[in-house]
């Protein structure tokens, strides 16, 4: 059985493990590294310098690692890194980082991006992020893990989202969302925590409790940022939950969605 369709393009140069499947017309470059157990669907187009993990899934009409969407980027040498076990949907984008930043943009392990998403130059997305049809990061966005981006969310440049955040479909999400928390509307705005995310990962009911305590002091007490990041701090006890969320708000880039 062959495993890479006769049809398909393969740089001389390109590193792929022995049991990787390439379908018909996928093109794939020099300086591109494919470990074990991936499956690269048809009409896949994959540029470099990439370092792909085991056992992801790309489906067809994806482009990876093609040149950054930056008028300022001059064909400097830089990367993209794809982790385990990611599946990343028809027609997706997924771009190199420019000498800026850190030169590379990074995808973590087991995360979901549906069709049609977009990852800008110089992001970087943690483990188990979903990225729901449409939604799509500008360059230097920094994801957390267990995040869900719901459809056709739009999120600026230099934004971070924190770890089991939850944006609706829609959301125009242009300040840092916090951990743990939901946001949606127009405009964007807090609606809660993700509760039921929480729920799903087996956090304990009384850390979810504090969440929720932390997330009424940074909401709902009025107090300035500052005094309401001291009062949940006051929370975290060994709750390295709570430590998370005030580790964030002490290093936010662009402020919060408040």
């Amino acid at each position: 059985m062959k495993l890479i369709d006769p049809t398909a393009i393969i740089d001389p140069n390109a590193e792929i493990a022995q049991d990787v499947k390439i379908g018909p017309y996928s093109v794939i470059g020099a300086e591109v590294i494919i470990e074990s157990g991936t499956i690269i669907a048809p009409h896949v187009v994959i540029k470099g310098p990439v370092k792909i993990g085991k056992d992801n899934r790309i489906y067809q009409f994806c482009s990876i690692a093609e040149d950054p969407q930056d008028k300022k980027y001059a064909n400097e040498i830089t990367r993209l890194e794809i982790g385990n076990r990611n599946t990343i949907r028809e027609f997706s984008t997924l771009h190199r980082g420019t000498q800026k930043d850190q030169a590379l943009t990074k995808i973590g392990d087991d995360n979901l991006l549906m069709a049609y998403t977009h990852v800008a130059h110089d992001c970087i997305l943690g483990n188990e992020v979903i990225m729901a049809n449409g939604a799509s990061l500008a360059g230097h966005v920094h994801v957390g893990n267990h995040a869900i981006l719901g459809g056709f969310t739009l999120v600026h440049q230099f934004t971070q989202i924190g770890e089991f955040s939850f944006s609706a479909m829609g959301s125009a999400v242009t300040q840092d969302i916090p951990p743990f928390v939901m946001v949606g509307g127009r405009p964007t705005r807090p609606h809660g925590i993700n509760s039921v995310g929480l729920e799903r990962q087996g956090v304990n009911p009384e850390i979810v409790r504090k969440i929720r305590k932390a997330y009424k002091l940074l909401y709902k007490s009025n107090l300035r940022l500052d005094d309401a990041i001291e009062e949940i701090e006051d929370l975290a006890g060994e709750s390295t939950e709570i430590s998370t969320m005030v580790s964030f708000l002490r290093n936010v880039t662009r402020g919060i969605l408040r």
